[in-house]
């Protein structure tokens, strides 16, 4: 089981689409050695170092947390049925409600898509918001997406930045 790292007071919970089967044995998130999750966030500037996925306690540090949307591990995340992504995402808005973190990033455009119901959501802050969280969608850091590790850093510093901005 993986659990979610959360508490009040974030400025970003990271949101993954479902854990991996690397994750699923390790249980600890984004832990594929082809997942690029910790070197893009340290390098958007949300941590000092980059961390290995057994120290992710260490991003409550930073103000930063993560979840998922569906906990069932898949190969690929392709292999969430739509039924889970909307139970998941249903969840995901009591989580929310509940820690209140500046910004939520949900990882991936279809499925924040699928689990919100929404059609042609663009990178980047999202016009919704859950009380006073602001939404973004970010790239997926997944090996399996082929952006390149320069345009996932990009796209995260753009978060980074936005929450550095409102003095976060």
């Amino acid at each position: 089981m993986i659990n979610d790292i959360l508490t009040s007071g974030l400025r970003v919970v990271f949101c993954g689409i479902n854990p991996g089967k690397s994750s699923a044995h390790t249980g600890f998130h984004f832990a594929h050695p082809g997942n690029r999750f910790w070197k893009v966030i340290h390098q958007a500037g949300f941590t000092d170092r980059q961390l290995k996925p057994e120290e992710e306690q260490h991003l409550l540090d930073t103000r930063c947390g993560i979840t998922m949307l569906v906990e069932r591990p898949t190969v690929q995340a392709n292999e969430v049925a739509l039924h889970e992504l909307r139970s998941g995402g249903r969840e995901l808005i009591k989580k929310i409600e509940d820690y209140q973190p500046a910004a939520l990033a949900v990882l991936g455009k279809q499925a924040f898509e699928q689990a919100f119901s929404q059609r042609g959501a663009q990178w980047g802050k999202q016009q919704a918001a859950i009380g006073a969280t602001q939404v973004w969608v970010l790239p997926n850091p997944s090996g399996l997406n082929r952006a390149s590790l320069e345009s996932l850093v990009a796209a995260y510093q753009e978060l980074d930045e936005a929450l550095a901005v409102r003095g976060l």
